[in-house]
């Protein structure tokens, strides 16, 4: 169950003729949705694939001692992201799961290949393109290091490739070893591709495939409160509100924080609009950032991501640690609120797999109302592609 709060610490900072004037627009936004092209995230995923999914994950289980997923940012940040909050801190017995490809660190790369040259490990490389110079980098070292222990014969089973179904320089590799591979559709961008091979892949090593699924789904009922939420939201970008801080209180949730920010920076970033996502973990940050919220410039509002149940219950004078964790949450939004800050607050009864899910399909929503009510198209991203041609350039390629 997931519950929002978009009134006690936000309705007397809100203007409320803007409020309502953006909740008559609701028909006419949700319509725009739905004649967008890239909004193959919100049907149901095929049974076959499903399958597909779990006897690969089986196999690799059954082959391997770990996978090593390359990928970045909508390739990669959804399944981490998920596998984050779902991991024991210490000692977890998961089967290993790495997220490579994030980096371009020659001491994360030189400590990763000396970790993988002795173990029996399975790549999936993520990207729709086939260009995206990261992932690029570190399948080709990754690949090279494999060739170094196997012949063509044995290499064809290490190797899992998820990327566009017709084009691409990944697809062409497919076609040509004849790797196992997973597609990633037409309709479905990278940070809306969480209900894909992309993530469903890495998670099912690990996880209940059938309960995210349905989780994802039932996400879809919170269709009215993604788009209440994206209509505050813009309502207090144009009171001057132009970051919006993400809050959680629980250090496995961080993860889950960077994919947010993603999620609603690339789709509203563009344009000279769009609200910067941030992010802070309580109560650590609350040392370190707490004052210049409190106190500074007015710039923000947050949103506050509550886990109201726990499964661990451990006693601190007479009250439960994960009940002041809580009562902290609280005093936080209200000492805030009362320093001109808007406190949105959404609260997840438990952290499992079906709330999880349902969550990351709101959030994917909520962005997608908020692109649209901005007037910006929220699934490309041509900024992007700036930087990497400089990069080309200063490359030489």
């Amino acid at each position: 169950m997931i519950k929002f709060d978009f009134n006690t610490f936000v309705d007397q900072l809100l203007d409320k003729t803007e409020y309502e004037k953006l909740m008559t627009k609701k028909e006419e936004i949700v319509n725009q949705f739905n004649s967008c092209d890239m909004i193959g995230w919100t049907e149901n995923i095929e049974e076959d694939l499903i399958e597909k999914i779990k006897t690969t994950a089986d196999y690799v289980k059954e082959n391997f001692e770990c996978l090593v997923v390359i990928g970045i940012g909508g390739s990669f940040l959804g399944s981490y992201a998920f596998e984050s909050m779902k991991r024991k801190y210490f000692n977890d017995d998961h089967f290993e799961v790495i997220y490579a490809g994030t980096s371009l660190s020659s001491k994360y790369m030189d400590e990763l290949l000396d970790y993988l040259k002795d173990k029996n490990f399975c790549i999936n490389v993520i990207s729709k393109s086939g260009t995206t110079m990261e992932t690029t980098i570190t399948y080709t070292l990754l690949k090279d290091l494999l060739k170094r222990k196997y012949d063509e014969k044995e290499l064809i089973k290490h190797i899992i490739i998820t990327t566009d179904k017709e084009k691409g320089l990944l697809r062409e590799e497919v076609k040509e070893k004849g790797y196992q591979s997973f597609v990633i559709p037409d309709d479905i961008g990278g940070r809306y591709s969480f209900m894909t091979p992309a993530h469903l892949f890495p998670l099912a090593l690990n996880h209940n495939l059938d309960e995210i699924v349905k989780g994802y789904y039932r996400g879809k009922r919170l269709g009215d409160y993604a788009y209440q939420y994206a209509v505050i939201r813009n309502c207090l970008f144009k009171e001057g509100k132009v970051v919006e801080n993400f809050c959680v209180y629980d250090e496995n949730m961080q993860p889950f924080t960077e994919w947010l920010k993603q999620l609603f920076g690339e789709t509203e970033g563009k344009g000279g609009v769009g609200i910067l996502p941030t992010s802070n973990v309580h109560t650590r940050d609350l040392h370190s950032l707490g004052q210049f919220i409190q106190e500074g410039n007015k710039i923000l509002f947050e949103t506050f991501i509550k886990v109201e149940e726990s499964e661990h219950y451990i006693d601190y004078e007479g009250k439960s640690l994960h009940e002041i964790n809580n009562i902290v949450e609280n005093s936080v939004m209200k000492a805030h609120f009362s320093g001109g800050v808007p406190c949105i607050e959404i609260s997840l009864q438990k952290l499992d797999a079906d709330t999880i899910a349902s969550m990351i399909y709101f959030f994917q929503l909520a962005a997608a109302y908020s692109g649209l009510l901005f007037g910006i198209n929220p699934f490309n991203q041509p900024g992007v592609e700036v930087y990497k041609n400089e990069v080309r350039e200063s490359l030489g390629k």
